[in-house]
Protein backbone atom coordinates (compact mmCIF):
# COMPACT_ATOMS: atom_id res chain seq x y z
CA UNK A 1 0.00 0.00 0.00
CA UNK A 2 3.12 2.25 1.07
CA UNK A 3 4.28 1.67 -2.33
CA UNK A 4 1.03 2.42 -4.66
CA UNK A 5 0.79 4.76 -2.29
CA UNK A 6 4.33 6.78 -3.01
CA UNK A 7 3.80 5.33 -6.87
CA UNK A 8 0.60 7.76 -7.04
CA UNK A 9 1.72 10.53 -5.06
CA UNK A 10 5.20 10.56 -7.58
CA UNK A 11 2.75 10.45 -10.91
CA UNK A 12 0.14 13.30 -9.45
CA UNK A 13 4.33 15.15 -8.99
CA UNK A 14 4.96 14.39 -12.35
CA UNK A 15 1.55 15.39 -13.64
CA UNK A 16 1.60 19.05 -12.07
CA UNK A 17 5.11 19.93 -13.37
CA UNK A 18 4.05 18.97 -16.26
CA UNK A 19 1.11 20.35 -16.65
CA UNK A 20 3.04 23.83 -15.33
CA UNK A 21 5.62 23.47 -18.01
CA UNK A 22 2.53 23.31 -20.39
CA UNK A 23 1.32 26.45 -19.24
CA UNK A 24 5.08 28.44 -18.84
CA UNK A 25 5.63 27.80 -22.80
CA UNK A 26 2.44 29.08 -23.84
CA UNK A 27 2.59 32.70 -25.39
CA UNK A 28 0.31 35.16 -24.72
CA UNK A 29 -1.08 38.07 -27.20
CA UNK A 30 -3.27 40.79 -26.13
CA UNK A 31 -4.18 43.25 -28.48
CA UNK A 32 -4.41 46.85 -27.90
CA UNK A 33 -7.39 48.48 -30.19
CA UNK A 34 -9.88 51.24 -29.86
CA UNK A 35 -13.12 51.59 -29.11
CA UNK A 36 -15.65 48.88 -31.02
CA UNK A 37 -17.17 51.33 -33.17
CA UNK A 38 -14.07 52.59 -34.87
CA UNK A 39 -11.39 50.03 -37.30
CA UNK A 40 -9.24 49.22 -34.88
CA UNK A 41 -11.46 46.96 -32.88
CA UNK A 42 -12.58 45.15 -35.46
CA UNK A 43 -9.03 44.40 -37.57
CA UNK A 44 -7.38 43.71 -33.68
CA UNK A 45 -10.30 40.72 -32.99
CA UNK A 46 -9.22 39.75 -36.76
CA UNK A 47 -5.77 39.30 -35.83
CA UNK A 48 -6.77 37.38 -32.72
CA UNK A 49 -8.25 34.86 -34.23
CA UNK A 50 -5.07 34.53 -37.22
CA UNK A 51 -2.69 34.58 -34.10
CA UNK A 52 -4.71 31.89 -32.07
CA UNK A 53 -4.80 29.65 -35.24
CA UNK A 54 -1.74 29.92 -36.80
CA UNK A 55 1.11 30.37 -33.68
CA UNK A 56 1.15 27.13 -31.55
CA UNK A 57 0.10 27.73 -28.15
CA UNK A 58 -0.99 30.98 -28.09
CA UNK A 59 -3.43 32.57 -26.06
CA UNK A 60 -4.79 35.88 -27.14
CA UNK A 61 -6.85 38.80 -25.99
CA UNK A 62 -8.76 41.90 -27.84
CA UNK A 63 -8.82 44.90 -25.60
CA UNK A 64 -10.69 47.95 -26.28
CA UNK A 65 -9.34 50.74 -25.05
CA UNK A 66 -8.93 55.06 -26.20
CA UNK A 67 -6.57 54.59 -28.85
CA UNK A 68 -2.94 55.40 -29.54
CA UNK A 69 -1.57 57.21 -26.62
CA UNK A 70 -3.10 54.88 -24.17
CA UNK A 71 -2.53 51.71 -26.25
CA UNK A 72 1.04 53.43 -26.37
CA UNK A 73 1.66 53.70 -22.78
CA UNK A 74 0.03 50.29 -21.77
CA UNK A 75 2.71 48.94 -24.03
CA UNK A 76 5.62 50.35 -22.45
CA UNK A 77 4.00 49.04 -19.32
CA UNK A 78 3.93 45.40 -20.92
CA UNK A 79 0.55 45.31 -20.47
CA UNK A 80 -0.11 44.43 -24.23
CA UNK A 81 2.20 42.75 -26.60
CA UNK A 82 0.24 44.39 -29.98
CA UNK A 83 -1.22 48.10 -30.43
CA UNK A 84 -2.51 49.89 -33.02
CA UNK A 85 -1.18 53.77 -33.11
CA UNK A 86 -1.12 56.96 -35.26
CA UNK A 87 2.19 57.62 -37.11
CA UNK A 88 2.25 60.95 -34.95
CA UNK A 89 1.39 59.66 -31.84
CA UNK A 90 4.14 56.80 -32.33
CA UNK A 91 7.00 59.83 -32.37
CA UNK A 92 5.31 62.10 -29.87
CA UNK A 93 5.58 58.72 -27.81
CA UNK A 94 8.90 57.71 -29.23
CA UNK A 95 10.46 61.19 -27.71
CA UNK A 96 7.95 61.27 -24.84
CA UNK A 97 6.28 64.57 -25.37
CA UNK A 98 4.37 65.45 -22.24
CA UNK A 99 1.69 67.55 -23.75
CA UNK A 100 0.62 64.59 -25.46
CA UNK A 101 0.09 62.56 -23.05
CA UNK A 102 3.91 60.80 -22.73
CA UNK A 103 5.52 61.39 -19.22
CA UNK A 104 8.21 59.87 -20.38
CA UNK A 105 9.95 58.29 -23.86
CA UNK A 106 8.91 55.36 -24.74
CA UNK A 107 11.62 53.54 -25.14
CA UNK A 108 10.33 49.95 -25.26
CA UNK A 109 8.12 50.65 -28.32
CA UNK A 110 9.39 48.47 -31.28
CA UNK A 111 7.45 48.24 -35.11
CA UNK A 112 5.86 45.95 -36.71
CA UNK A 113 4.27 47.35 -39.94
CA UNK A 114 3.65 50.40 -40.89
CA UNK A 115 -0.60 49.26 -42.01
CA UNK A 116 -3.29 51.54 -43.55
CA UNK A 117 -4.17 55.19 -43.69
CA UNK A 118 -6.51 57.08 -41.32
CA UNK A 119 -8.18 59.87 -42.28
CA UNK A 120 -9.33 63.24 -40.08
CA UNK A 121 -13.42 63.07 -40.83
CA UNK A 122 -14.92 66.11 -39.51
CA UNK A 123 -18.79 65.45 -39.97
CA UNK A 124 -21.36 68.22 -39.30
CA UNK A 125 -24.87 67.87 -39.13
CA UNK A 126 -26.29 70.08 -42.30
CA UNK A 127 -28.48 72.07 -40.24
CA UNK A 128 -25.97 73.36 -38.55
CA UNK A 129 -24.77 75.16 -41.40
CA UNK A 130 -21.03 74.19 -41.15
CA UNK A 131 -19.28 73.61 -44.63
CA UNK A 132 -15.47 74.34 -43.48
CA UNK A 133 -12.95 74.32 -40.46
CA UNK A 134 -13.81 77.90 -40.14
CA UNK A 135 -16.81 77.39 -39.39
CA UNK A 136 -16.46 75.76 -36.52
CA UNK A 137 -15.82 78.66 -34.58
CA UNK A 138 -18.09 79.45 -31.80
CA UNK A 139 -19.82 75.53 -32.36
CA UNK A 140 -20.10 72.27 -30.09
CA UNK A 141 -17.64 69.86 -31.23
CA UNK A 142 -16.27 66.43 -29.87
CA UNK A 143 -12.79 66.36 -30.97
CA UNK A 144 -12.20 62.88 -29.28
CA UNK A 145 -10.89 60.89 -26.25
CA UNK A 146 -8.63 63.40 -24.10
CA UNK A 147 -5.19 62.81 -25.65
CA UNK A 148 -6.50 60.06 -28.00
CA UNK A 149 -4.82 59.92 -31.24
CA UNK A 150 -8.19 61.67 -32.77
CA UNK A 151 -7.81 64.83 -30.42
CA UNK A 152 -4.11 65.47 -31.09
CA UNK A 153 -5.10 65.36 -34.64
CA UNK A 154 -7.66 67.83 -33.95
CA UNK A 155 -5.61 69.92 -32.33
CA UNK A 156 -3.31 69.95 -35.48
CA UNK A 157 -6.00 70.39 -37.52
CA UNK A 158 -7.20 73.27 -35.74
CA UNK A 159 -3.91 75.14 -35.20
CA UNK A 160 -3.14 75.03 -38.68
CA UNK A 161 -6.21 76.36 -39.71
CA UNK A 162 -6.51 79.68 -37.55
CA UNK A 163 -8.18 77.94 -34.75
CA UNK A 164 -7.58 76.78 -30.84
CA UNK A 165 -9.93 75.05 -28.59
CA UNK A 166 -11.12 78.68 -26.97
CA UNK A 167 -12.77 79.22 -30.18
CA UNK A 168 -15.41 76.35 -30.19
CA UNK A 169 -18.34 77.64 -28.09
CA UNK A 170 -18.64 73.91 -26.79
CA UNK A 171 -15.93 71.02 -26.37
CA UNK A 172 -16.57 67.39 -26.01
CA UNK A 173 -14.13 64.97 -25.56
CA UNK A 174 -15.82 61.91 -26.45
CA UNK A 175 -15.44 58.52 -28.53
CA UNK A 176 -16.52 57.83 -31.47
CA UNK A 177 -19.69 56.31 -30.53
CA UNK A 178 -20.74 58.64 -27.86
CA UNK A 179 -20.00 61.64 -29.92
CA UNK A 180 -22.70 60.13 -32.61
CA UNK A 181 -25.00 59.75 -30.05
CA UNK A 182 -25.07 63.63 -28.89
CA UNK A 183 -25.49 64.96 -32.47
CA UNK A 184 -28.23 62.56 -32.74
CA UNK A 185 -29.97 64.35 -29.73
CA UNK A 186 -29.04 67.77 -30.91
CA UNK A 187 -26.55 68.29 -28.53
CA UNK A 188 -23.14 69.05 -30.36
CA UNK A 189 -22.81 70.38 -34.21
CA UNK A 190 -20.36 68.52 -35.17
CA UNK A 191 -17.64 65.51 -34.08
CA UNK A 192 -13.77 64.51 -35.74
CA UNK A 193 -12.74 61.23 -35.97
CA UNK A 194 -9.92 60.39 -37.05
CA UNK A 195 -10.00 56.59 -38.46
CA UNK A 196 -10.43 54.72 -41.71
CA UNK A 197 -12.77 55.07 -43.77
CA UNK A 198 -16.27 53.92 -43.98
CA UNK A 199 -16.01 53.91 -40.19
CA UNK A 200 -19.24 52.38 -38.23
CA UNK A 201 -19.46 55.44 -35.99
CA UNK A 202 -20.35 57.84 -38.65
CA UNK A 203 -21.90 55.85 -41.14
CA UNK A 204 -24.45 55.18 -37.94
CA UNK A 205 -24.90 59.13 -37.91
CA UNK A 206 -25.33 59.61 -41.45
CA UNK A 207 -27.78 56.71 -41.79
CA UNK A 208 -29.99 58.93 -38.77
CA UNK A 209 -29.42 62.42 -40.08
CA UNK A 210 -28.18 64.46 -43.33
CA UNK A 211 -24.78 65.12 -42.41
CA UNK A 212 -21.83 67.12 -44.17
CA UNK A 213 -18.27 65.89 -44.32
CA UNK A 214 -16.13 69.23 -43.36
CA UNK A 215 -13.26 69.20 -45.64
CA UNK A 216 -9.58 70.69 -44.27
CA UNK A 217 -7.80 72.42 -46.58
CA UNK A 218 -4.66 70.67 -48.42
CA UNK A 219 -2.82 74.29 -47.87
CA UNK A 220 -3.40 73.84 -44.12
CA UNK A 221 -2.65 70.09 -44.40
CA UNK A 222 0.84 71.13 -45.85
CA UNK A 223 1.30 73.78 -42.88
CA UNK A 224 1.21 70.59 -40.27
CA UNK A 225 3.57 68.65 -42.42
CA UNK A 226 4.84 64.90 -41.89
CA UNK A 227 3.38 61.95 -41.16
CA UNK A 228 0.09 64.66 -42.29
CA UNK A 229 -0.41 64.35 -46.28
CA UNK A 230 -3.47 65.94 -48.22
CA UNK A 231 -5.55 63.53 -48.98
CA UNK A 232 -9.39 63.05 -50.29
CA UNK A 233 -12.25 61.00 -48.50
CA UNK A 234 -14.41 60.15 -51.73
CA UNK A 235 -17.88 60.77 -52.99
CA UNK A 236 -20.49 58.36 -51.34
CA UNK A 237 -18.32 57.09 -48.38
CA UNK A 238 -21.13 57.86 -46.43
CA UNK A 239 -25.22 58.24 -47.28
CA UNK A 240 -25.76 61.79 -48.33
CA UNK A 241 -21.85 62.77 -49.49
CA UNK A 242 -22.54 64.24 -52.63
CA UNK A 243 -18.85 65.32 -53.04
CA UNK A 244 -15.34 64.93 -52.64
CA UNK A 245 -14.30 66.27 -49.32
CA UNK A 246 -9.97 67.28 -49.15
CA UNK A 247 -8.39 66.18 -45.25
CA UNK A 248 -5.50 64.97 -43.88
CA UNK A 249 -4.14 61.45 -43.77
CA UNK A 250 -1.69 59.94 -41.23
CA UNK A 251 -0.49 56.22 -41.16
CA UNK A 252 -1.35 53.82 -38.72
CA UNK A 253 1.72 51.25 -37.09
CA UNK A 254 1.25 48.06 -35.44
CA UNK A 255 3.81 48.70 -32.67
CA UNK A 256 4.76 45.82 -30.11
CA UNK A 257 7.97 46.13 -27.92
CA UNK A 258 11.05 44.90 -27.62
CA UNK A 259 9.91 42.09 -24.37
CA UNK A 260 8.37 40.43 -26.88
CA UNK A 261 10.72 37.63 -28.06
CA UNK A 262 12.15 37.22 -31.63
CA UNK A 263 9.85 34.30 -32.86
CA UNK A 264 6.78 35.77 -31.68
CA UNK A 265 7.20 39.03 -33.44
CA UNK A 266 8.32 37.62 -36.33
CA UNK A 267 5.01 35.03 -36.45
CA UNK A 268 2.84 38.13 -35.93
CA UNK A 269 4.42 40.20 -38.85
CA UNK A 270 4.66 37.11 -41.08
CA UNK A 271 0.74 36.38 -40.74
CA UNK A 272 -0.44 39.58 -40.99
CA UNK A 273 0.49 39.65 -44.56
CA UNK A 274 -0.45 36.07 -45.20
CA UNK A 275 -4.15 36.94 -44.36
CA UNK A 276 -5.02 40.33 -45.49
CA UNK A 277 -8.22 38.37 -47.27
CA UNK A 278 -9.35 37.77 -44.10
CA UNK A 279 -7.95 41.58 -42.70
CA UNK A 280 -9.94 42.86 -45.14
CA UNK A 281 -13.30 41.11 -44.72
CA UNK A 282 -12.93 42.44 -41.03
CA UNK A 283 -13.16 45.54 -42.31
CA UNK A 284 -12.54 47.69 -45.90
CA UNK A 285 -9.66 50.23 -44.54
CA UNK A 286 -7.58 47.09 -43.91
CA UNK A 287 -7.35 47.32 -48.06
CA UNK A 288 -4.47 50.01 -47.87
CA UNK A 289 -2.63 47.45 -45.99
CA UNK A 290 0.30 46.27 -47.87
CA UNK A 291 4.02 44.67 -47.79
CA UNK A 292 5.41 47.38 -49.83
CA UNK A 293 4.54 50.28 -47.64
CA UNK A 294 5.03 48.06 -44.48
CA UNK A 295 8.03 50.58 -43.57
CA UNK A 296 7.17 53.58 -44.94
CA UNK A 297 7.38 56.19 -42.22
CA UNK A 298 8.15 54.40 -39.66
CA UNK A 299 9.58 56.53 -36.61
CA UNK A 300 10.70 53.52 -33.97
CA UNK A 301 12.87 51.29 -34.58
CA UNK A 302 11.79 47.87 -36.12
CA UNK A 303 11.37 44.96 -34.25
CA UNK A 304 13.86 42.26 -34.75
CA UNK A 305 11.32 39.39 -35.58
CA UNK A 306 9.69 41.62 -37.74
CA UNK A 307 12.77 43.01 -39.47
CA UNK A 308 13.85 38.63 -39.69
CA UNK A 309 10.65 39.17 -41.63
CA UNK A 310 10.68 41.90 -43.86
CA UNK A 311 14.47 40.54 -44.91
CA UNK A 312 13.00 37.20 -46.24
CA UNK A 313 11.07 39.29 -48.38
CA UNK A 314 13.23 41.03 -49.84
CA UNK A 315 12.72 44.46 -48.01
CA UNK A 316 15.83 44.80 -46.46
Amino acid sequence: MRTASKLAGLAFAIAAITATAGVAQDKFINILTGGTSGVYYPLGVALSEIYAEGIPGVRTQVQSTKASVENLNLLQKERGELAFALGDSVKLAWDGNADAGYAEPLTELRAIAAIYPNYVQIVASAESGIKTVADLKGKRVSVGAPKSGTELNARAILEASGLSYDDLGQIEYLPFSESVELMKNRQIDATLQSSGLGVASIKDLAASLPITVVSVLSTDVDKIGAPYVPSVIPANTYSGQAEDATTAAIGNVLVTRAGVDDETAYQMTKLLFENLDTMVAAHAAAGGITLKGALVGLSIPLHPGAERYYKEMGLL
